[in-house]
Parts: structure tokens; C-alpha cells; sequence
């Protein structure tokens, strides 16, 4: 198994776009609150693709990925 830096630059850049990508997708579920502690949202679904297409299109490849972890709306990890 290979470690992140073992992998060409265009390879780390995919793995970090799929890091974001799957943190982004942990949105905040009303089944999950007991869980997580976080109240659920609803999330339009224009919105939800609006911000998968915006972290694979690499706006967001200097932002944290816990900036993306539970949050609604993609504009909410710059905020």
C-alpha cells in the first residue's frame, strides 16, 4: 500500500478531491442526530450537486475537509 506522498501530484490531487467529496457528502440527516448531535436539514438537491460539482471542478482544493464535514449548503464551508 502506498502512502499519499508515494503518489504522482495529478494522483494526490484526486484522492484529496475524493476526500472532500466524501466528507462534503456526510451531510446532516434528521436518522442521524442522536448520533451525531447535530440537528438534521433538508438540502435541495440542485444544491447537493451544485457542491459535488463545484469540489470535483477543484473550487474548494484549499479549503480544509473538515470545512466540508456535516455542513448543508456548500457555501457554508467558507462561512
Amino acid at each position: 500500500m502506498l502512502g499519499i506522498e508515494e503518489l504522482s501530484s495529478y494522483d494526490r490531487k484526486l484522492v484529496n478531491r475524493a476526500r472532500r467529496l466524501e466528507k462534503f457528502l456526510t451531510q446532516p440527516f434528521f436518522t442521524t442526530e442522536q448520533f451525531t448531535g447535530k440537528p438534521g436539514r433538508h438540502v435541495k438537491l440542485i444544491d447537493a450537486l451544485e457542491g459535488c460539482e463545484r469540489i470535483l471542478n477543484d473550487d474548494f482544493a484549499q479549503v480544509p475537509e473538515s470545512a466540508l464535514y456535516m455542513i448543508g449548503t456548500i457555501d457554508e464551508a467558507v462561512a
